[in-house]
């Protein structure tokens, strides 16, 4: 119950890995490697895995009936160490890159799985998409998967989360902008699409390259990194595309019926763990308000990246650390917060 809760808390992020134990033995075999089917028939009676080996994308199927389309990286399953689920965030896909090389994730026998969410890129849309629904996607493939613990990356606040403190948010303008989304999303969705996608206005420009949502190095990202696609004017255009990023902004928003500040310590004998990683610069997800998070929850290790941004899945460096940190236990003294600053 408490995966389902904390899968929710996912929505927003760029990139979310979460890890397997380390005894892969316990999963169904592998098939023959003539398609890139994803099997795991035996380690969940409710789902089951669609694959083609005609160039269309293999997909799982869910117990409610709808597919899940994915991609595989890194090591075979079969062979692998660590399986990791990456859930990409508003707007991208199971394309988006992830900038950990394949030289790491051979050395630690790593298996990454990237799959598009309800209604992203070739997976089914869910009419009745939650927060819940959302948390039961991820839930049934990391039960296929065995999977344990999380490492979310610039995890997104909610400014309806009771526990945060006014003093703190008062005089965020991103509070104002979530509030105005959710608005729209909900009662003026047509506007708010012709606003995005029309000619006459440079409207995109508040997504695509404004320096108040992104640092230098998330510029330099937007700009140059191949898979990247946030949102732009030809990406909302596509059909259900824009719906799907209207529903995030719902469930990312709306009022929850639990305040994850509340959550305690789920692995008190250190059987897995959960991380959190912020760009110190990060100008989409506050620093301030994620240290505050970090203090409530002092069993989450927390991490943050000096010179990071809010697009810290697209920089090789951090992201091969956050697969040390997360498989191996690894802290690099880099990433330990400077708390005084």
């Amino acid at each position: 119950m408490l995966f389902r809760r904390v899968a929710i808390c996912f929505l927003g992020c760029l990139g979310i890995s979460h890890p397997a134990k380390k005894t892969a033995h316990a999963l169904a075999p592998a098939p023959p490697e003539t398609t890139e089917t994803y099997s795991s028939s035996s380690s969940s009676s409710s789902s089951s895995s669609l694959a083609s080996s005609d160039g269309t994308p293999s997909r799982v199927r869910l117990s409610d009936g709808r597919c899940l389309a994915y991609r595989e990286l890194g090591v075979p399953k079969n062979i692998s160490n660590y399986k990791v689920i990456l859930v990409h965030g508003f707007g991208s896909s199971k394309e988006m890159s992830f900038m950990a090389s394949q030289d790491l994730m051979d050395e630690l026998g790593v298996y990454l799985l990237l799959f598009d969410r309800a209604g992203y890129g070739e997976s089914d849309p869910n009419p009745k998409r939650s927060g819940k629904t959302e948390a039961s996607d991820i839930q049934e493939l990391a039960d296929q998967l065995q999977l344990a613990g999380a490492a979310m990356v610039v995890p997104m606040i909610n400014y309806n989360w009771r526990s945060l403190p006014n003093e703190l948010t008062k005089d965020d303008y991103r509070k104002n902008l979530a509030r105005w989304a959710l608005w729209a999303s909900r009662y003026a969705p047509g506007l708010v699409y012709w606003w995005f996608t029309q000619k006459m206005f440079p409207s995109s420009t508040v997504f695509d390259r404004n320096p108040a949502f992104f640092n230098n190095k998330d510029l330099e990202v937007v700009k140059n990194t191949p898979g990247f696609n946030l949102l732009g004017k030809n990406k909302l255009q596509q059909p259900g595309v824009y719906d799907s990023i209207r529903r995030d902004f719902i469930v990312a928003f709306s009022k929850w019926d639990f305040d994850p500040l509340d959550f305690q310590n789920p692995y008190v004998k250190n059987e897995c763990s959960v991380h959190i990683w912020q760009g110190f610069e990060d100008k989409v997800v506050p620093v301030e308000l994620q240290r505050y998070v970090s203090r409530k929850l002092p069993w989450v290790r927390y991490h943050e990246v000096p010179d990071g941004g809010h697009l810290l899945v697209y920089d090789n460096v951090v992201c091969e650390a956050i697969l040390r940190s997360l498989l191996l236990g690894e802290d690099p003294p880099l990433y330990r917060p400077k708390l005084d600053v």
